[in-house]
């Protein structure tokens, strides 16, 4: 399938090759066909970005692409030549891949990243004052100037060490570069700069394909966009051409209409009281209730207090002023562990880190918060805790061989999946997701979406922040404003848009 590039559409009459074209690509793995007959092209200047579920196919064709895999069907062809096989042939062709997870080595310097396996020596010797000459080039073009190429590269904040695994393309004289997921673990002004930079290869000529689970990456950056589906590609059209509405669908086969699950539902009492909470030093005044059955969106810009909110609550953050009442009754949560005995739950942004245990089993980490109600005599019951897992990862659907299965081998979604189930174990009265669906693909958050409705149904208070906001009014019964550490505003679901939101949380003003 050809995607058509803006570059050819200025200069109609070129009859270049492509710089990339993958051609009838088929790979099966035992019981599983992952790619059934993949076809794309890529020019030189130009970002196309390839879309789809977790499943749909995007990891193997990339590992197809870079030699990882032996595709058993299709052609490989670079600037029209037939791409050898193995991972050599692909760097030596050109093609360099950018993983979720660097493949760098942080005791290493940034110079040593750049060139490992192929320093400039002689006679034996490595010529440390070329080599840095030549970092430094690399390093300038991705906007790294000031980085001393003899610097321990784990010295680095992560968004500089990402720019450094660019920087390494360039110093291969890549020309075909492929980012996957390159901003999940970034911030927004760290985007921007990553943005900066492919807009600068790209004007320099590189081919550029860019996976990402959030759409709003690929209107931004991309000139075309390629859907996969269960190892197929289903549409491919220059990004003039795409809705946010038929991208989705095309990724997960139905209307943007059933993405967001809301309904309408009766609320209860009262469940989380908050007055004048504050957490020293970003949290400074934040006042506001939920009811039962009802589920609120919390707004506002990074820095704005968000998370501290939700973890002040929760009892994973100090209390320096104010209160909290959970079903009418005072409470003070001075750990994690007090917040979950008054009914608290909170799920961290950062599941990795925070959230799972990746080396454990799902069994384990969905009674992570019940041994106490598991144990007996001191001890705790296996058949209970099993059970405990197998009705979690029922209810929440949770793709696995067993709950046996080790935790980070789980896609993102999957993995959410299993904190949800851990979070939900305790029977909580108040719901907290901060992020909920950061990292994962379209057709898991929509998932996710119906699980929370169907907590707020079953009674739950249920609290999202969310940097989308198409996630929040979507999914928010109401949503409340964050500026600097405070609640500043709270918008009805039938008056929540973009721009009112917006103006509350970069100004803490209305319109």
């Amino acid at each position: 399938m050809t995607v058509e590039t803006e570059a050819q559409a200025r200069k109609p009459s070129s009859t270049k090759a492509p710089l990339l074209r993958m051609q009838g690509i088929v790979k099966s793995f035992p019981g599983v066909k992952a790619l059934r007959g993949v076809s794309l092209e890529l020019h030189a200047g130009h970002v196309m970005a390839i879309v789809g579920e977790n499943g749909a196919g995007k990891s193997s064709l990339v590992k197809t692409l870079s030699g990882a895999y032996e595709p058993d069907e299709g052609d490989i062809e670079i600037d029209g030549q037939p791409l050898a096989r193995g991972t050599n042939a692909a760097i030596d062709a050109g093609v360099a891949v950018i993983y979720q997870e660097l493949s760098l080595i942080n005791d290493m310097t940034v110079a040593e990243n750049l060139f490992l396996g192929r320093m400039p020596a002689r006679n034996g010797f490595v010529r440390q004052r070329e080599a840095h000459a030549m970092a430094r080039e690399a390093l300038a073009r991705v906007g790294l100037d000031n980085v001393p190429p003899w610097m321990r590269l784990g010295d680095l904040p992560l968004n500089k060490r990402q720019l450094v695994e660019v920087a390494k393309a360039i110093a291969r004289d890549a020309r075909i570069l492929v980012m996957d997921e390159p901003t999940a673990a970034l911030q927004s002004h760290d985007i921007e700069n990553l943005y900066a930079v492919v807009r600068r290869l790209r004007e320099a000529g590189m081919g550029i394909i860019f996976i990402s689970h959030h759409l709003e990456e690929v209107f931004e950056l991309a000139d075309s966009a390629v859907v996969m589906r269960d190892g197929a590609t289903v549409g491919a059209r220059p990004m003039s051409e795409w809705t946010e509405a038929e991208l989705v669908q095309a990724m997960v086969a139905r209307n943007l209409e059933s993405f967001y699950p809301w309904e309408p539902r009766d609320y209860g009492d009262v469940v989380l009281d908050v007055r004048d909470l504050a957490s020293a030093p970003i949290l400074r005044n934040a006042s506001f209730t939920v009811r039962a059955g009802e589920i609120v969106g919390i707004a506002g810009i990074a820095g704005a207090g968000r998370t501290e909110l939700l973890k002040t609550i929760f009892g994973a953050l100090p209390a320096t002023h104010g209160e909290i009442a959970v079903r009418g009754r005072k409470v003070t949560n001075h750990s994690p562990t007090e917040g979950v005995r008054h009914g608290l739950v909170y799920t961290s942004e950062d599941r990795k880190l925070e959230g799972l245990v990746l080396d454990a089993s799902i069994e384990e980490n969905v009674a992570l918060s019940s041994l106490k109600a598991l144990a007996s005599g001191g001890f705790v019951s296996r058949a209970r805790k099993r059970k405990l897992a197998q009705d979690a990862s029922t209810r929440f659907g949770v793709r696995a061989s067993s709950v046996l299965q080790i935790t980070g081998t789980l896609s993102g979604g999957n993995q959410q999946k299993v904190i949800l189930g851990r979070a939900t174990a305790t029977n909580p009265a108040v719901i907290m997701l901060d992020e909920p669906t950061r990292g994962i693909d379209v057709g898991a958050k929509t998932e996710i979406y119906a699980h929370m409705v169907k907590m707020a149904r079953a009674g739950a208070a249920v609290i999202m922040v969310s940097s989308e906001l198409p996630e929040l009014l979507g999914m928010s019964d109401r949503v409340l404003v964050m500026y600097r550490g405070s609640i500043v505003t709270e918008i009805a679901r039938d008056k929540a848009d973009s721009e009112t939101v917006i103006q509350w949380a970069t100004t803490g003003a209305g319109a």
